[in-house]
């Protein structure tokens, strides 16, 4: 009986730093992992995107795994992966206040 519960312990010990693995390592990565995919399967043409190397512009063509964006002027675009992207500012067609309007209060 003395060796099964020394077994016993000893499994239950790895089964528990797995748990701790689990939680800590492999489940936030997987959270983030869905996140990225959501936010790439919702690029539109015309959307404002950041690269993961810091450029910002403006997509302006999408096939499957590759976007075309266009950077400052109208000669610069570049193809790349869309794993490249890192942030997504959607267009807006909302208007921006005229000078005259107050925000805020002010």
């Amino acid at each position: 009986m003395g060796d099964a519960t020394g077994i016993f312990s000893i499994v239950i010990y790895f089964v528990f730093i797995f748990a701790i693995f689990y939680f800590i390592g492999i489940r936030p990565q997987k959270k983030e992992r869905k996140k990225q995919e959501a936010m790439l399967s919702s690029m539109a043409i015309g959307d404002y995107v950041r690269t993961t190397s810091g450029f910002y512009g403006q997509i302006i063509d999408i096939t499957d795994d590759m976007v075309i964006v266009e950077f400052g002027n109208k000669n610069c675009r570049i193809p790349m992966v869309k794993g490249a992207i890192a942030e997504i500012e959607k267009q807006t067609t909302a208007a921006a206040p005229s000078e005259g309007t107050k925000i805020n209060g002010k």
